[in-house]
């Protein structure tokens, strides 16, 4: 897989056109690369890219994979932020999500990334289950606080069809999820960490000053990125692109010297649509100069949509950018939807 994944990089060579800014290794289990393996990758990076401006190299991990040598290695090779996958501080909630890790090594890897000098560090944490009362809630919170991670990532448990929890649920063997209890915790999170200087830069994420994720907020910024991968997705500001998910197929076909992809064409209803959907989400707004250059038809729609939830003060708008104002944060998606383009 990782000389597969080399191979797609030369491929992909010209994909880009412009210097690599950010690198994240994401999706699947990263932690489990071995130095060798990382160095391998990176080799066929710089041998095919332009890495001289690359400000942010993120690693996705799981706490069980992290000990204090491999956080050296990482480090070694240029991972300059984590992104732990902690989820919760107590181990009665990590057996109910089926995770693998304690609570223990959740905070034992924070304290040595820090120890070892990775100074940008984001964790996931998950509200809205019925086991997390409001009062372990906030002892997460304050634990994240305490600890002093710089980002913090925090989504509401959504139940997948298909997944064993899903079974539970439909079998009566655990409670499904309570939106009143979510939405309070999401209050409850908002308040916690504003109070402690995290600023909410998008609905799901929390930074201190200038730890915002560069990786990220170029999605949400409608940026040309890369994926390399098995499933991993490609966006060239005109077509989106995503390599198939089987490992077997995506093997053989670069083994050809084939892409391993698939392309949509992005028409403009569907760039109005995810344009309004990551942009409304974020502290950046929706920009009204970009609202314009779309076609009339959807500017008219964008205007007479928008302006029920301007009247109910649910948006506001600053200058020439359209936000959610702080209560309608938890509706986001809803309202966007409302704005969408069918």
């Amino acid at each position: 897989m990782i000389s597969a994944i080399c191979k797609e990089i030369f491929l992909q060579r010209n994909f880009l056109n412009e210097k690599v800014k950010t690198i994240y290794f994401g999706g699947g289990t990263p932690s489990l690369l071995t130095k060798n393996e990382l160095e391998k990758i990176f080799y066929a990076l710089q041998e095919n890219f332009d890495l001289s401006e690359v400000q942010e190299i993120t690693l996705e991990a799981n706490p069980d994979d992290l000990n204090e040598q491999h956080l050296l290695d990482l480090k070694a090779v240029g991972i300059n932020r984590l992104s732990i996958g902690i989820q919760s501080f107590f181990d009665e909630d990590l057996q109910y999500m089926n995770r693998a890790h304690t609570s223990n090594e959740a905070e034992r890897c924070i304290q040595w990334a820090k120890k070892i000098g990775i100074d940008n560090l984001s964790i996931d944490l998950i509200y809205g289950f019925p086991l997390l009362s409001d009062e372990k809630w906030i002892s997460n919170l304050n634990k994240a606080i305490d600890l002093g991670v710089q980002h913090i990532s925090s989504y509401c448990m959504t139940i997948e069809k298909g997944t064993a929890l899903s079974s539970f649920v439909n079998k009566g063997k655990v409670a499904p999820m309570d939106e009143e209890q979510a939405e309070n915790h999401f209050s409850i999170l908002r308040e916690k960490l504003k109070a402690a200087g995290y600023s909410q830069y998008e609905i799901s994420n929390f930074c201190l000053p200038a730890f915002e994720s560069k990786h990220n907020s170029s999605y949400w910024l409608q940026e040309k990125y890369l994926g390399i991968g098995p499933a991993a997705h490609s966006y060239d500001l005109q077509n989106r692109y995503w390599n198939i998910s089987n490992n077997i197929k995506y093997l053989f076909d670069i083994e050809q010297n084939e892409l391993a992809n698939e392309k949509e064409i992005i028409n403009e209803s569907t760039a109005y649509n995810e344009y309004v959907l990551t942009r409304l989400r974020t502290i950046w707004g929706i920009d009204e100069a970009d609202i314009k250059k779309f076609n009339s038809f959807i500017q008219q729609h964008f205007f007479k949509n928008i302006s029920r939830y301007l009247n109910n003060a649910q948006i506001i708008k600053v200058n020439n950018s359209y936000l959610l104002n702080e209560e309608a944060k938890f509706l986001a998606d809803g309202i966007a939807s409302d704005l969408f383009v069918i």
